[in-house]
Order: C-alpha cells, then structure tokens, then sequence
C-alpha cells in the first residue's frame, strides 16, 4: 500500500496519518483502509496513489474494491448506515463494529466518533481478533482528536490530491 502524503498538514492530520500507516503496517492481511467521514466522505485512506491512477474500473483491482478508497468509503459509510438503523430498530443501542465474513475477504467497520467510521477490507484468512483489536486501539488513539476542524482538513487535503 502506498503511504499517503502528509505535506503541508497540521501535526494532527500527520499524527493520524501516521496512525492509518501503523495500522496497515502492523496487521497482516490488510488490503484497504479507510476513515469516512459521518456524511460519507472520504477523510483518509491507506491507498490514495491507487484511487487517483486507476482509471479502468472495468478489470478487477489487486488489493481492494473497485476503484479502491473511494469505493471502501461507500461500502463503510452505506453499511454503517444500515447498521445504525438495524440497532435503532431492533433498540440494541449505539453500534460498535460491523464484520462480514465473505468467501474472498472480510470487512470490518468501526465507529470512531460523532458518526465517523474506520473501515477495513482484509483477506479471508486474516486473523478477525487481531484486526478488531488493531482498529479498536486506532479508535481510541484517533477518536479524541477527530474534530470538525481536523475533519474539515483531511476532507480538503483527499480533494486537493485528486
């Protein structure tokens, strides 16, 4: 995975880029990370250099959804959505984090705050515990610090890459 730029970004917004690179580093089996914002868009992402270069969606990618961070922001944001709206029905109070197991990979979402999400897709044979962990000490790493103000930051440095 690429690491992502950090240039010209508050020590926050570097602070949790470095965080997003440790996680990806750290746990095997990582294919795609990414943290969205609770409206959907995308705030930071393992693979940025790979959502901007691919540009032939049409053939299946080597690591990640098609068309890669972009499409990972739209999977974790749509199912955290559906997730939020199943334990408000249900009456089973906030939702903690989301796993589906699938024959070719797994996905994890997680809450961090005020409605953001970390979102992960991993290989099928990945160790589960080892990625809930991993994304559970990046939430409480990264949750205090994800202000509007930070939010509002990374949201401009993904559009201003593109």
């Amino acid at each position: 995975m690429t690491a992502p730029s950090t240039y010209g970004l508050s020590s926050e917004a570097k602070n949790l880029h470095w965080l997003l690179t440790n996680l990806v580093e750290e746990v095997p089996g990582l294919l795609s990370v990414a943290v969205v914002s609770s409206d959907g868009l995308l705030l930071l992402s393992s693979d940025p250099e790979r959502d901007r270069s691919r540009s032939d969606k049409s053939k299946p990618s080597t690591g990640g959804p098609r068309g890669s961070a972009a499409d990972l922001a739209t999977i974790v944001s749509g199912l955290g959505s559906l997730t939020i709206g199943a334990a408000k029905l249900m009456g089973a109070g906030t939702v903690k984090q989301t796993m589906v197991a699938m024959d070719e990979g797994s996905l994890f979402v997680t809450s961090i705050s005020d409605g953001s999400l970390l979102g992960v897709h991993a290989t099928p044979d990945c160790d589960m515990s080892v990625v809930a962990y991993h994304m559970a000490l990046f939430v409480g790493r990264a949750g205090h610090v994800l202000t509007p103000e930070l939010r509002s930051e990374l949201r401009q440095s993904m559009e201003s890459a593109q």
